[in-house]
């Protein structure tokens, strides 16, 4: 590899690193090529993340993610090579080429992100689930053209499927747990029909419920689908190699703690962002290396196939 090259991964790295704690304890996990692949492509989705969270005004994000849009069709037509001055894109063209990275997916990332600088709002989960599916199902599908799959070739479509609704549970989760500094921002995802049920529609305006809401009920119904999802998605599991496997049982595993403490203290997403402290992350990364979670995930899928 050349150093250029290499410098751009470091870059990626560093970028995964500081600003993605719970998908950097994930990767760790993988052999050093599928570790840098990875890193490329989560440094991609935090500049076109970054750039719908940031302080431009909506037209010039909205001219910002086209102008991104555009330099990721260069690295589809391969024009970008190691004397770009662009890491992050020098890094993401050598990991396509590398791996067969569906790299249209980073397409549908933006359009999600699209709907954040429009504002769009989700009247039923449908609604929602279609944003998640940008801006999370398609990043395991991209994540799953680097792990690649042991399955056949007839079953690669399901495996698809699998990383996809993952990206689904993980999305929904991170919505539960930033529903405070979301209604901050001026957004809201929660369907607008599970809201009303619960007596919620008032949206969310500090660190107590809705007076005469019902929030538990809403966070425990969510809790439910993101439970669901994972189950289905978890099916992926014994299509992928050990270590790709590993990682993926220890990114959803974080992120399935998260969601049994969401569960116990609905509103504590309301007081501050809920986290896992370093030495849990830590334990439930070894339980993805050893195989532990992978095996106990796949048991439990398994059970509740149709």
């Amino acid at each position: 590899m050349s150093a250029p090259i290499s410098a751009a991964y470091s870059y990626c790295e560093a970028v995964t690193g500081s600003q993605a704690r719970n998908f950097a304890y994930g990767i760790r996990l993988l052999p050093t090529d599928k570790r840098q692949a990875m890193s490329a492509l989560y440094a991609f989705s935090r500049r076109v993340d970054d750039i719908g969270d940031g302080t431009l005004a909506p037209e010039a994000k909205l001219v910002r993610l086209e102008e991104t849009r555009a330099l990721l069709g260069r690295i589809l037509a391969e024009e970008i090579d190691e004397d770009d001055t662009d890491p992050v894109a020098v890094a993401l063209a050598h990991a396509a080429r590398r791996f067969p990275i569906p790299l249209g997916g980073l397409d549908e990332l933006i359009d999600g992100v699209l709907m954040d600088v429009r504002g769009e709002t989700y009247e039923t989960w449908d609604d929602l689930k279609a944003y998640c599916r940008c801006v999370a199902g398609a990043i395991g599908r991209l994540s799953l053209g680097v792990f690649g799959t042991t399955a056949g070739a007839a079953d690669s479509g399901r495996a698809a499927e699998y990383a996809d609704t993952l990206g689904l549970a993980l999305q929904l989760t991170n919505i539960l747990r930033d529903v405070r500094e979301d209604a901050g921002n001026g957004r809201t995802y929660l369907p607008a029909e599970d809201l009303a049920k619960f007596g919620c529609s008032d949206g969310f305006h500090g660190d107590r419920a809705p007076a005469g809401s019902d929030f538990a009920g809403l966070v425990h119904h969510e809790v439910r689908r993101a439970r669901a999802l994972f189950v289905e998605g978890y099916r992926l599991l014994p299509m992928l190699d050990r270590r790709s496997g590993a990682c993926v049982a220890a990114m959803a595993g974080i992120y399935r703690r998260l969601l049994d403490r969401i569960e116990r203290e609905p509103e504590a997403v309301l007081r501050g962002r809920v986290s896992l402290p370093p030495h849990e992350k830590a334990y439930v990364a070894v339980r993805g290396l050893s195989g532990l979670d992978a095996r106990t995930i796949s048991r439990q899928s398994t059970r509740r196939r149709p």
